[in-house]
């Protein structure tokens, strides 16, 4: 299926603009752009199961056939990875694989929690609409039912941060922090998070299953919101105890393109410019996890 609209973002290392290499694409485009695929959204979509049975796919041995194809695609590093290709058993082994010393170095200030395309929604209230385009749902949408909705009153600020399936799949702590509880899982659909499908279905992240925690930070309460998606079996918190440090590990994605969501009062953190300039034009900005976003004031 022709690529007709491709996928733009900013490479924030060049600033020049970049079509993404879409794992699936004539898949995706199949089940949001023609009227067949998306009659069959209630069986992909709706249910935990399809999801469920490809998470065990690519947990299984056979899978391995398929780690050189990711690989392969523009964007997807093996090289990072903390063991070569051929020590992988499964799929998901590779794709959850951490990173060798060094290879996300920690930036200062606030900073970014996991590989992936950012994107700001800056200054709503808690009845905005995001993505703006289109979108129905609103923080209000996002958080509920788990009755972890922020003030009613009050600005926020949103930074999505959009994982593809060629990103390093784990996310960390964007700043020091504490946390009281565990994850709140808010259960839901399993919409792709590709722009492809957010054309179409603009509310996924509300819509979709996701795991909210509440974070504590010196410049007020922080929340992560890990939204779930198609083909992701699993999403799990590998964080222990209360206190966390910038960077420390919080949990990862089994595959599946998927999404952290943070969440804080307007103005708390002062993000960079450019990824400000980039989203009011509409257009994503390629972080890597721990690199600089912004800066919290305190």
């Amino acid at each position: 299926m022709k690529n007709s609209n491709p996928i733009v973002f900013v490479d924030r290392r060049t600033g020049e603009k970049v079509t993404e290499s879409v794992m699936g694409d004539g898949a995706l485009r199949f089940a949001y752009e023609t009227l067949l695929g998306r009659t069959l959204w209630p069986v992909l979509f709706g249910s935990r199961l399809v999801s469920a049975f490809m998470g065990r796919r690519y947990d299984s041995p056979r899978s391995r056939k398929d780690i050189q194809k990711l690989a392969s695609i523009p964007g997807c590093c093996p090289d990072e990875a903390e063991k070569p290709i051929s020590d992988y058993a499964s799929f998901n082994e590779f794709f959850t694989r951490r990173l060798k010393p060094g290879a996300r170095p920690l930036g200062d200030g606030f900073t970014s929690p996991a590989d992936g395309r950012l994107m700001l929604y800056l200054d709503a209230d808690v009845d905005t609409p995001f993505p703006l385009k289109g979108a129905k749902k609103s923080l209000r949408n996002v958080f509920a039912p788990s009755g972890a909705l922020p003030a009613e009153s009050g600005r926020y600020d949103v930074a999505v941060v959009r994982l593809a399936p060629v990103d390093y799949h784990r996310f960390h702590f964007p700043c020091d922090c504490t946390t009281d509880a565990p994850a709140l899982v808010v259960p839901g659909e399993y919409h792709s998070v590709n722009p492809i499908a957010l054309a179409r279905r603009p509310d996924v992240y509300a819509d979709n299953e996701r795991q909210i925690v509440r974070c504590r930070a010196s410049f007020g309460d922080l929340w992560m919101v890990d939204v779930g998606a198609f083909g992701v079996g699993t999403i799990v918190q590998t964080y222990s105890g209360a206190a966390h440090r910038k960077g420390d590990e919080k949990g990862y994605f089994k595959f599946g393109g998927s999404t952290v969501v943070l969440v804080a009062k307007s103005g708390a953190v002062k993000f960079d410019a450019d990824i400000v300039s980039n989203s009011s034009a509409g257009l994503e900005t390629r972080v890597l996890c721990g690199e600089r976003i912004g800066v919290a004031l305190v």
